[in-house]
């Protein structure tokens, strides 16, 4: 059998000064080493040596013990030296198969011998987040008859961990004012039927202490509580909306505990998000930064709210304020660099990003900050970014070191290039490649017009260069003017709502000058596949890589490839190059899913 790791934390650990975990050859008061199992079993004596006691000997000690066990179990619960309900809480971080425990089930999950449960899905229905490959489940082959023995000794270990880093748990929040606790008992039987997922009766119980006693701020909190779980119960966004008003009214009650107040302004922000009332958050987070200035992380969370609704110049502001009173913080790190990204500072984002993936603060472990770490360092010629990309794979961010999109959907079929055969969707492809010189034409059309229809890529992927596009479907929405230059193209593609009705694509023209080069990049998405046609190609000097294979354009031919996949693009030819760019839905996805993913 292969040697056991030491539990979590254990000659890592990061509480303290590293003095509380134990490392792999320490041993610990809570499990003893192999040889000090087998000296035991020998009596203790070395070389085989018994040594014993007398019989009445043993029998009087064995009185004193059971007699000193039997005062001790009253001592604990008369006196009540243990706080069980705290003891309870603690366990529950290791609670690994959701049951609302911690037993032998969550021993195995945490020593690999059993899958972890997954959670159950919240509304609205999203698609999953990027996977990683799966791994190989671990056989256990010979070896089941270890398990208890694995589990029991494991448990002996988190019990250690759990004793080392005792200081640095948070406190138990402080939710009761002076005169809830003369109502706790209804207070804790309500919330007792909410914990067991009674809902609709802790619902009742707890608006029933809020009509008895209007100024309790716990009772009210509950019923908040209660609609929240509701809401998500009955998926409704207008059970959701009556969560909201009541964490409000909490706030607004006289007395409220400090920790009550920040949890309930914290979960009313949280939820207005999730109902995408982004300014009405923000709204709720400067009151939170307002009524507790010196709490660095309301600070941070305001400055996501800023991103929330673009306003990239005043959660900069936040995150520098933050970064001047705690200058280590990860969280503000990491969004920092990111907005200096967006502003194009991008050798100033890199420490930025760096430091704060590295500090494994809460809320860094974020595929966009692997995202625009690696794509900042490929862009200043740093060749560590790929370091990062493999550790965001590995992290389960990207399907794989090459396909770095973030919005996506498990297990369709991944490859940098695809044939029509491979799409299905040969009809659409034979249409464009027969009639390749009428789109061309519309194409020149528009371009003489100079109507200032082509409108400059925008999305900061060029190096150097001129590279124009003129867009006739976005989102699976037609553009109705643009297409009064291009009628018999728009015409044409109608007939193919796999392209038209794509609402994580486009349809449009692409004009690329000489001098131009295109920075590696990926699309948003692997839930589409996108088609060149090619229009009007230079005979030397364009070509496109699509992760490790690159491919030239041919005038009234297709190229088809994944662009979540990353790709790049030089033009170094003498004039200028025209392709059709078309976007389709990957061939896998099913007809429910591509009415129901949201538009990218």
């Amino acid at each position: 059998m292969a040697p056991r790791k030491n539990a979590k934390g254990g000659g890592g650990s990061s509480s303290g000064g590293g003095g509380g975990g134990s490392g792999s050859g320490s041993t610990s008061a809570g499990s003893s080493s192999p040889g000090a199992r087998r000296e035991a079993k020998h009596g203790g004596q070395k070389n085989g040596r018994r040594g014993g006691l007398s019989g009445s000997s043993f029998f009087t000690w064995f009185m004193v013990i059971a007699l000193l066990g039997v005062w001790t179990s009253v001592a604990v619960v008369w006196f009540d030296l243990i706080d069980y309900e705290e003891v309870l809480g603690k366990l529950g971080v290791y609670d690994a198969d959701g049951d609302g425990d911690f037993d032998v089930d969550d021993a195995k999950v945490l020593l690999g011998l059993k899958e972890r449960s997954a959670p159950e899905p919240t509304f609205p229905p999203e698609e999953s987040e990027p996977h990683a490959e799966p791994k190989e489940q671990t056989s256990l082959g010979t070896e089941t008859q270890n398990v208890e023995d694995e589990v029991n000794e494991r448990i002996q270990s988190i019990f250690h961990e759990m004793a080392h880093t005792e200081h640095a748990k948070k406190k138990k929040p402080k939710l009761l004012n002076k005169f809830d606790k003369t109502i706790k008992t209804e207070l804790d039987a309500a919330e007792k039927l909410r914990k067991r997922g009674k809902i609709e009766e802790a619902v009742n119980a707890f608006e029933e202490i809020v009509r008895k006693y209007p100024q309790s701020p716990r009772a009210r909190y509950g019923k908040a509580q209660c609609e929240d779980d509701l809401a998500e119960k009955r998926r409704s966004n207008e059970v959701l909306r009556r969560a909201i008003e009541t964490y409000q009214e909490v706030a607004s009650l006289p007395d409220v505990p400090t920790d009550l107040l920040k949890l309930s302004l914290k979960r009313r922000s949280e939820r207005q998000q999730f109902l995408g009332h982004m300014r009405g958050s923000l709204l709720t987070l400067q009151r939170l930064v307002q009524l507790f200035p010196s709490d660095t992380s309301l600070k941070n969370d305001l400055g996501v709210g800023y991103l929330l609704i673009g306003d990239n110049d005043n959660a900069k502001k936040v995150y520098e304020e933050v970064l001047n009173v705690t200058p280590n913080d990860g969280f503000a790190k990491v969004h920092y660099g990111f907005i200096l990204k967006a502003q194009n500072k991008i050798a100033e984002s890199i420490p930025y990003l760096k430091e704060g993936i590295e500090s494994g603060d809460p809320g860094t472990d974020d595929g966009r900050f692997y995202f625009h770490l690696g794509d900042a360092m490929q862009r200043v010629g740093n060749k560590e970014a790929y370091k990062w990309y493999e550790l965001g794979y590995k992290r389960g961010h990207f399907a794989s070191v090459w396909q770095r999109s973030l919005y996506n959907v498990n297990g369709l079929k991944a490859q940098p290039w695809w044939t029509p055969r491979e799409t299905g969707y040969i009809d659409l492809v034979k249409s464009l490649e027969r009639n390749w010189k009428l789109i061309r034409d519309e194409g020149l059309a528009v371009m003489d017009k100079a109507r200032g229809l082509f409108l400059p890529e925008d999305e900061n992927l060029r190096e150097k260069g001129d590279w124009s596009q003129f867009t006739l479907w976005q989102q699976g929405r037609k553009n109705e003017n643009a297409c009064k230059g291009a009628p018999k193209t728009c015409s044409l593609l109608e007939k193919f709502p796999e392209t038209t009705g794509c609402r994580r694509g486009q349809i449009k023209y692409s004009i690329m000058h000489p001098g131009t080069h295109v920075w590696p990049h990926t699309g948003p998405t692997n839930c589409r596949l996108r088609m060149h046609l090619g229009l009007v190609i230079p005979k030397d000097g364009c070509k496109i890589r699509c992760a490790n294979e690159t491919k030239t354009w041919e005038e009234g031919k297709v190229l088809i490839f994944d662009d979540s996949f990353e790709h790049e693009v030089w033009q170094d030819a003498s004039s200028f190059r025209l392709i059709f760019i078309v976007d389709v839905w990957h061939p896998e996805l099913s007809p429910q899913q591509r009415r129901s993913l949201p538009a990218i």
